[in-house]
């Protein structure tokens, strides 16, 4: 069985650029284009795969109800799918025992895990404020590589 090493692996030789999937209320699925990477869960401590989204996103309103999601990164002939259940943290999404300046922390983190970069990481703090962000953090229960 494949681990989130070989996730990130992949990841390191092909870029942090996913799919991710999850689930609409008729049962059918909804995919989007996602910039991703391994993380810290910060109340587990656990690894995962973590990304952030606008509160308005559909994909957010899709994993609030039904928080199971795939994401699969590619890169060449190469590719993961990391199949888990979504646990969400954000301005719109308070996680019990992680307070603000968890928050602003887990959005940076999820940022620099991604392949994220920032010169002025007051500016980037203020946008993720503005865009009331939630990090997306996916706990593995399959890992298929290739």
């Amino acid at each position: 069985m494949a681990t989130l090493d070989d996730v990130q692996a992949l990841i390191d030789s092909g870029g942090h650029q996913a799919v991710v999937s999850a689930t609409r209320a008729d049962g059918s699925i909804q995919s989007s284009v996602v910039i991703a990477g391994v993380a810290e869960h910060p109340a587990t401590g656990e690894r995962v795969i973590a990304f952030t989204t606008r509160a308005t996103s559909v994909k957010l309103r899709f994993l609030r109800a039904r928080p199971a999601a795939t994401v699969v990164f590619q890169s060449g002939r190469q590719w993961a799918s990391v199949e888990g259940s979504a646990d969400l943290i954000g301005y719109t999404d308070p996680y019990d025992g992680l307070g603000a300046e968890d928050l602003r922390l887990l959005l940076r983190h999820a940022f620099t895990a991604a392949g994220g970069a920032h010169d002025d990481w007051a500016a980037y703090d203020r946008a993720m404020a503005e865009q009331q962000r939630s990090a997306v953090l996916i706990r593995p229960s399959r890992i298929v590589a290739t």
